[in-house]
C-alpha cells in the first residue's frame, strides 16, 4: 500500500474516530441530561420507572446473558426512541404554538383596530371638550355681564324705587294738606254763613226799628213784602222762616249743622267729589243695616297676652266679630271654634262643627250672631252662633272653597279652586250669580254692589255684582294670598307671594298705592291673611318665621316686630274693631292674643 494510501486510510479513520468521538460525546450529553431529568422528576416518575423495571425485568431472558454493550445498545436505543418521541412532540407543540401565535396576531390586528378607533374617538372628543370649554368661557362672560347689568339695574331699581317712596310720602303730604284745606273751606263756609247770618239778623232789627217809627208804611209794606218774601218774620216765627228761607241758604245752614254735629259728614262731603270716578265700592248714601263699632285709634301690640293650642291641628283663619267679643279659629281638624275675649284672655265658647275638611276663611255678619265658613270640601257653612249645626250648606263648586265673604244680611260671595265666583242669595240657599275667572281665586272681599277677589295670576278684579261683570283688572306684585278691605270700604289690602303688602285706595285707583316690605318678612304660604287696622293707620301680616309685623300706613315704615311666640309658619291675623287686641293663628296650632296692656 502506497504512502498516499497509507495517509487516506489513516484520515479516514481519523474522521471515522473523531466522528465517533463526537457521537459518543453527545450521546453522553443526552445521557447527562437524561440523567438531570431523571433526578429532577425522579418523584414525578418514581411509579413509572418502577414498572419499567419490572417490565425490563420480565422481557430479559436472564440478567448475565446480556453483556455491556447489548445494554448500552438497548439504553442507546431506547433513549434514541425517546427523543425521537420527544422530537416528534416538540413539532407538534410548535406547530400549535405557531397555530396560537397566528390567532394572537389576528387578536392584536383587531385591538390594534380597536384601539385606533378609541384614539381617534379620543381625538374627537377632546376637539369636542375644546370646544365645550369656549363655549362655557363665553357663557361665563356672558353671564357676568348679565350680573353687571342686574347689578346697574338693581342700583337704578332701587333709585326708582326710593324715587317712588318718596313722590309717595309727598303724594300723603299733598293728600293731608288736601283734608286740611278742605277743612278750612268748610270752616271759612262756617264763618260766611255765621257772617250771613248776623248780617241778616242786623237787617231784620233795622226793618224793624223802621216799622216801630212808620207804622203806617211799616204796615203797607209789610203787606208787600209779604207776597214776595219771607224775612220780616223771623222775629215772630223762626221755624217758619227757616222753610221759605232760599235755597241757597237753606243748603248753607245744612251744610253748616251737619259739619258742626257729625265729623263723618267730612267723608260723604268727600265722597260727593269721589263718586264722580266710578269706582266706590259702595255707594256713600248707603248707610248699613247694623250700626258698626268704630275705632277712632288702633292700639299697636307690644306683648302677648296668652298663647294657647287652640286647635288639634292646624290653624288656617281667624276673625273678630263686629263688637270684638267673640273671635273665630278654623283649621284643618274641621272645626270652627268661638273664643270670648274676657280680660284680655280667650275663653273657649263653642265649638261648630259640620264640615267636612278644613275650614279655609271665616267671615262674621254686621249682626255679629252668624257666622260663614269656607271649605276644603267644596261648599262654605252658614252657623247661627246658638247652633253648633250649620243653618245652611251652599254646595256648588267643583274644587276647595278659599274664600267666603257676607255682602249683605242675605248674600253671600264664595270664590273657589275651581276658578269661579260665585254670589249666593241665603233665603234659597241657592246660587244666583256665576263669573268664570281664568285664574285661582286665593281671596275676595265684598259689599252691597262690588267683589273685589284676588288671584294666583297676580291680577285683582273688581266685578259689579248686580251686572255679574269684571268692570276693573289692576296688577299685582305678585300671586295674591289673600284681601282685606278697611272699615271704611276706601282701602284695599293685598298680600302677594313676592313678601310685599300694598294698600290701594279704592276712590283713586292709579294714583294711591302704597307697598311694604321688611327684612326678614316672608309670605309663609299661598293663603297667608293680613289685615288693615280698623282706624286703617297700620297694616299686620304673619311671616314664615313666625313673627308679626306691623306697618305705619302714613310713614311707610316697619311699626314693630312680634317675635318668639309662634314655633311656625303664621297663616292669618286678625284686628278688633275696637283697635285693642290682635290675634295672630299658626300652623302648629297655636293662637296668640298680642295688646299693649
Amino acid at each position: 500500500m502506497s504512502a498516499a494510501a497509507a495517509d487516506t486510510a489513516r484520515a479516514g479513520t481519523g474522521v471515522q474516530i473523531g466522528t465517533r468521538r463526537s457521537t459518543e460525546a453527545w450521546r453522553d450529553h443526552i445521557v447527562h441530561q437524561l440523567k438531570y431529568r431523571d433526578r429532577k422528576q425522579h418523584a414525578m416518575f418514581q411509579d413509572l420507572i418502577r414498572f419499567y423495571s419490572r417490565l425490563l425485568e420480565r422481557t430479559s431472558l436472564t440478567s448475565g446473558v446480556l453483556n455491556f454493550t447489548s445494554r448500552r445498545r438497548f439504553a442507546e436505543s431506547s433513549s434514541l426512541t425517546c427523543l425521537l418521541h420527544q422530537n416528534r412532540l416538540l413539532k407538534k407543540t410548535s406547530g400549535e404554538l405557531a397555530y396560537q401565535v397566528v390567532e394572537l396576531q389576528q387578536q392584536l390586528k383587531v385591538k390594534q383596530c380597536f384601539l385606533d378607533q378609541q384614539k381617534s374617538r379620543l381625538t374627537e372628543e377632546g376637539q369636542r371638550l375644546q370646544g365645550v370649554l369656549g363655549a362655557r368661557q363665553a357663557q361665563q362672560e356672558r353671564v357676568e355681564r348679565l350680573q353687571q347689568q342686574n347689578r346697574a339695574l338693581k342700583v337704578e331699581y332701587d333709585a326708582l324705587l326710593q324715587r317712588q317712596q318718596e313722590a309717595e310720602s309727598r303724594l300723603r303730604e299733598e293728600n293731608l294738606r288736601g283734608g286740611i284745606l278742605l277743612e278750612n273751606v268748610i270752616h271759612l263756609k262756617k264763618e260766611a254763613a255765621a257772617r250771613m247770618n248776623i248780617h241778616n239778623q242786623r237787617r231784620s232789627r233795622v226793618r224793624e226799628s223802621d216799622l216801630r217809627k212808620e207804622p203806617s208804611a211799616a204796615r203797607s209794606k209789610v203787606n208787600v213784602d209779604s207776597s214776595l218774601s219771607a224775612p220780616t218774620s223771623r222775629s215772630t216765627s223762626p221755624q217758619h222762616d227757616f222753610l221759605e228761607e232760599p235755597s241757597e241758604r237753606r243748603r248753607t245752614r245744612l251744610f253748616r249743622s251737619a259739619s258742626v254735629t257729625s265729623p263723618r259728614i267730612f267723608f260723604s262731603f268727600k265722597g260727593l267729589f269721589e263718586k264722580r270716578r266710578g269706582h266706590s265700592v259702595c255707594s256713600p248714601h248707603q248707610d248699613p243695616v247694623f250700626p258698626v263699632r268704630i275705632c277712632h285709634s288702633s292700639r299697636v301690640p307690644a306683648r302677648a297676652l296668652q298663647v294657647l293650642e287652640a286647635h288639634e291641628q292646624g290653624i288656617n283663619a281667624v276673625r273678630f266679630s263686629c263688637s270684638s267679643a267673640l273671635v273665630a279659629t278654623g283649621g284643618t281638624d274641621r272645626l270652627l271654634k268661638l273664643w270670648e275675649v274676657r280680660a284680655g284672655s280667650l275663653t273657649h265658647k263653642a265649638t261648630l262643627d259640620g264640615s267636612t275638611e278644613g275650614i279655609t276663611c271665616i267671615d262674621f255678619d254686621h249682626t255679629g250672631l252668624r257666622v260663614l265658613a269656607a271649605s276644603y270640601d267644596k261648599s262654605a257653612l252658614l252657623w247661627q252662633l246658638d247652633d253648633c249645626l250649620p243653618k245652611v250648606t251652599l254646595t256648588g263648586h267643583s274644587r276647595k272653597v278659599t274664600a267666603a265673604r257676607f255682602c249683605s244680611l242675605h248674600q253671600v260671595a264664595t270664590g273657589g279652586a275651581d276658578r269661579t265666583v260665585r254670589l249666593w242669595d241665603l233665603h234659597r240657599a241657592a246660587c244666583v250669580q256665576q263669573v268664570e275667572v281664568t285664574s285661582y281665586c286665593s281671596d275676595l272681599v265684598s259689599s252691597e254692589n262690588s267683589i273685589i277677589s284676588g288671584h294666583y295670576d297676580s291680577k285683582i278684579r273688581v266685578w259689579d255684582s248686580r251686572a255679574a261683570s269684571c268692570v276693573l283688572e289692576l296688577p299685582a306684585m305678585g300671586k295674591v294670598t289673600s284681601l282685606d278691605l278697611g272699615v271704611d270700604q276706601r282701602l284695599l289690602l293685598s298680600c302677594c307671594r313676592d313678601d310685599c303688602l300694598q294698600l290701594q285706595d279704592l276712590r283713586r285707583w292709579s294714583l294711591s298705592r302704597w307697598s311694604f316690605r321688611a327684612e326678614g318678612f316672608t309670605c309663609g304660604s299661598d293663603s297667608t291673611k293680613a289685615v288693615i287696622s280698623p282706624d286703617g293707620c297700620y297694616v299686620a301680616v304673619g311671616s314664615a318665621d313666625g313673627a308679626v309685623y306691623i306697618w305705619n300706613v302714613s310713614l311707610g315704615t316697619l311699626e314693630t316686630r312680634l317675635p318668639d311666640k309662634h314655633s311656625s309658619s303664621i297663616s292669618a291675623v286678625s284686628w278688633s274693631s275696637s283697635g285693642e287686641f290682635v290675634v295672630s293663628v299658626d300652623k302648629s296650632r297655636r293662637a296668640v292674643l298680642w295688646s299693649d296692656m
